[in-house]
């Protein structure tokens, strides 16, 4: 029996949205990707402008350097939102009747990893080189792998707290949580001078991405 067209009437709505969020996602991921890699000048000079900005101030403000060091490399590094996503998988596994829905979450975080770190290496994006760095980073610089990985694994959460019915006192602590990880990390990477402000942009706009269609693939594959 063949699968639904996605405009199908039979399809469901929050797959149909999924998979259109993901192709407006896909098709600006794409461009800027492109952007990027053709090394654009108008985009490196407001990369350069924001990050020449950012880092004075990092410079000139230690003490919230220091704050942001600690929230980048401890609350939202992404080892702590692979650990998270491991103890809901551990959750959802001990539930026992949520076993698909747990390795859905662990295969998609790590194709989340995957993927940033296939496109760092493709990409091979050099990150910021200062006279008088406050922080520093490994492998290459697009995307940011804080920015897609927080966006993937608070973005899942949040799906399935949607979908087994959160309280609204919850819900709004949740999203608002979650909305202050994920542009937080962002804005740390590039105030500590490890990033661009269009690897963050990437991170988020690729993890949101890989979110939607994740969301697509649960609506229409959970047993």
């Amino acid at each position: 029996m063949h699968s639904p067209p996605v405009d199908s009437p039979t399809a469901p709505a929050p797959y149909r949205t999924a998979i259109r969020t993901a192709v407006a996602l896909g098709l600006c991921s794409f461009v800027l990707l492109i952007l990027v890699a053709v090394d654009w000048q108008p985009l490196l000079s407001v990369d350069g402008d924001v990050s020449r900005t950012t880092h004075r101030w990092a410079v000139a403000d230690p003490d919230v350097t220091q704050a942001f060091r600690i929230l980048t490399d401890w609350v939202w590094d992404p080892l702590t939102m692979r650990l998270l996503c491991a103890a809901v998988a551990v959750w959802l596994v001990w539930r026992r009747a949520a076993w698909w829905t747990a390795v859905w979450l662990v295969t998609v975080s790590a194709v989340g990893t995957v993927l940033q770190q296939g496109l760092k290496a493709a990409v091979g994006r050099a990150r910021p080189v200062w006279p008088d760095p406050v922080d520093s980073a490994h492998y290459a610089a697009y995307p940011s792998g804080h920015a897609l990985t927080a966006t993937v694994i608070l973005g899942l959460l949040l799906w399935l707290l949607h979908r087994h019915g959160a309280g609204p006192a919850l819900w709004r602590t949740a999203v608002a949580v979650a909305g202050v990880s994920v542009v937080g990390v962002g804005l740390t990477r590039v105030w500590l001078g490890v990033h661009w402000p269009t690897d963050v942009l990437g991170g988020w706009l690729m993890g949101a991405m890989l979110v939607c269609l994740a969301i697509a693939a649960h609506v229409r594959w959970r047993p």
